[in-house]
């Protein structure tokens, strides 16, 4: 008896502190659970007052308060157990009495109600326990809040257990990606594409939709995987399973024919700009002239670097290279990055050369790009072929039309030393092979009084200083 006082006073000290935090210690501490009737009746007695002043979170009625105590207590003993079986029965008992006393409630019991229906073999009763987890879920949001987050959950377990519910589960995903944005989880993501692709199948949703929705999860992912590394585990196969779903929907005349009516309507709307180019740029639909006609406005409204260079590439590819060179060299202006700038460089230098046949000018701009990394041989290979292309022109009699072959030689020989890429090197010593075909036999410099070895100035826009060299 003398061990049952000292119980029931502890007890009666640690009611006694009200704290919420205080009360919520002693609940998941104390074994209420293996007293008698007697005891019990002991602490109604002594702390009868106290109780009536307690939060309703934990009881309307000091009965409801002992009570709930001691069911908290006996759940959280057996379910730190994980003996989920006796745990279920005094958890259901805090659910319905003290549902605000602590959120575990409702986590913890997401796994009591799963083992529950888990254990079930009726299949009717088996579907009431889903109706019973939907509503502990239900209930979490109605006391504790976090709808968009709690709503995930929900429509991942209703997915698991009624996956034929697609309308009512697309419904609640689309619920919570709209409360949470940017926050919404992986599986949640996944799962409202998944439901709506198929309710798509089945004509209950258009195309429109469908591109729409894919556009904003892939906003959302995105958004996760440049920010939150930590969860690229999840949303990258989320990513992966979603373009996949998305494929046959992504057709070009599919999207044109949404978006086109709209950019007709507000051709200057970036955001809508900016979607447009996105999903026309994944589907690899860059040929369509919705494509141009959208990246152009959107460059001129927000111009930056990599709208310069695409809208050089656009250009470009369309023949228009007097204009493709203008983006490029903005883009080159633009660009904060050597490698960016190094890459526009060497784009213009061979737009330039092979396309408007401006040779000193796509020396200048490989030159460029050579002070960028000077490691790098791909600039000297150019020159080298410009030099070797206008050999002919340059020279007005057999010598003087081989002369450059020299020069060209040079730039190869260049590039290999300074590059150590085994592809630079191997082009460059097969460039070196090809063109010393091309020099003076010994005979033709004896001729014109060359020796071997002398310096030579090639003439013509080429303009530089050079070594004789024989045939080999």
């Amino acid at each position: 008896m003398k061990t049952k006082k000292i119980i029931s006073a502890f007890t009666l000290f640690l009611l006694f502190a009200t704290t919420t935090f205080a009360f919520e210690k002693f609940s998941g501490a104390l074994d209420l659970g293996h007293m008698d009737y007697f005891e019990i009746n002991e602490i109604n007695e002594k702390i009868a007052g106290y109780t009536m002043q307690r939060p309703p979170r934990f009881g309307e009625t000091p009965e409801d308060s002992i009570a709930c105590i001691r069911n908290l207590s006996l759940y959280q003993e057996y379910y730190n157990q994980r003996n989920f079986n006796l745990a279920y029965e005094p958890w259901r008992e805090a659910f319905f009495l003290c549902p605000q006393s602590s959120q575990n409630i409702f986590i913890r019991g997401v796994v009591l109600v799963k083992m529950k229906y888990n254990e079930e073999t009726d299949p009717i009763k088996r579907d009431a326990w889903v109706d019973t987890l939907m509503m502990v879920h239900d209930k979490r949001i109605e006391h504790f809040g976090r709808e968009g987050f709690v709503l995930g959950r929900k429509a991942v377990d209703l997915y698991q257990l009624r996956p034929n519910n697609i309308q009512e589960i697309h419904k609640i995903t689309s619920r919570s990606i709209e409360l949470e944005g940017n926050g919404s989880q992986a599986d949640v993501l996944l799962i409202n594409m998944q439901t709506l692709v198929r309710l798509a199948d089945a004509g209950l949703k258009d195309v429109e939709q469908v591109l729409l929705t894919y556009d904003k999860i892939m906003d959302i992912i995105d958004f996760n995987l440049e920010n939150n590394p930590d969860d690229r585990r999840l949303f990258e196969p989320a990513k992966n399973q979603i373009d996949n779903m998305f494929e046959p929907f992504a057709s070009c005349q599919n999207i044109v024919t949404l978006f086109n009516p709209r950019f007709e309507a507000n051709p200057e709307d970036v955001e809508l700009l900016e979607r447009i180019t996105t999903m026309l740029s994944n589907s690899n639909c860059t040929e369509e002239a919705l494509f141009y006609r959208a990246t152009r406005n959107l460059h001129r409204l927000q111009p930056n670097a990599e709208s310069a260079f695409l809208m050089g590439r656009l250009e470009n590819n369309a023949q228009r290279y007097n204009e493709a060179v203008e983006y490029f060299e903005q883009a080159e202006r633009l660009y904060d990055d050597d490698n960016e700038k190094f890459r526009a460089l060497m784009l213009l230098a061979d737009i330039s050369y092979r396309n408007l046949r401006q040779f000193s000018q796509a020396r200048s701009y490989a030159l460029k790009a050579s002070a960028i990394d000077p490691e790098n041989g791909r600039p000297y290979i150019l020159i080298g072929e410009m030099y070797a292309a206008s050999a002919s022109a340059c020279g007005e009699s057999d010598l003087t039309k081989t002369v450059a072959y020299w020069a060209a030689v040079d730039k190869f020989i260049q590039a290999r030393n300074v590059d150590q890429d085994p592809l630079i090197q191997e082009r460059a010593t097969s460039l070196i092979n090809t063109f010393s075909q091309y020099f003076p036999d010994r005979e033709l410099l004896f001729f014109h009084g060359l020796d071997e070895g002398t310096t030579y100035r090639v003439q013509c826009w080429i303009n530089e200083t050079t070594r004789v060299r024989a045939r080999p």
